[in-house]
C-alpha cells in the first residue's frame, strides 16, 4: 500500500509539471522551393490490389 501511494504522489507530483501550453507537434512540410524528394504524408498501403484475372473470350 505504501508504494501504490508514493506511486501515485510522483504521478501527480509529475503532471502537475505538465506544461498544457505547449503546441502539439504538426508534421514536417517541405517548402515551396525544395526539389528533392517531397515529404510522404500519405499513410502506405497495406493491401496491394489483385491482379485483374484474364477473361476467356
Amino acid at each position: 500500500m505504501p508504494r501504490f501511494a508514493a506511486l501515485l504522489i510522483c504521478s501527480l507530483l509529475l503532471s502537475a509539471c505538465a506544461d498544457a501550453t505547449v503546441p502539439h507537434h504538426t508534421p514536417p512540410q517541405d517548402p515551396p522551393d525544395y526539389k528533392g524528394v517531397p515529404t510522404d504524408t500519405t499513410p502506405p498501403v497495406m493491401i496491394i490490389a489483385p491482379a485483374k484475372p484474364e477473361q476467356p473470350q
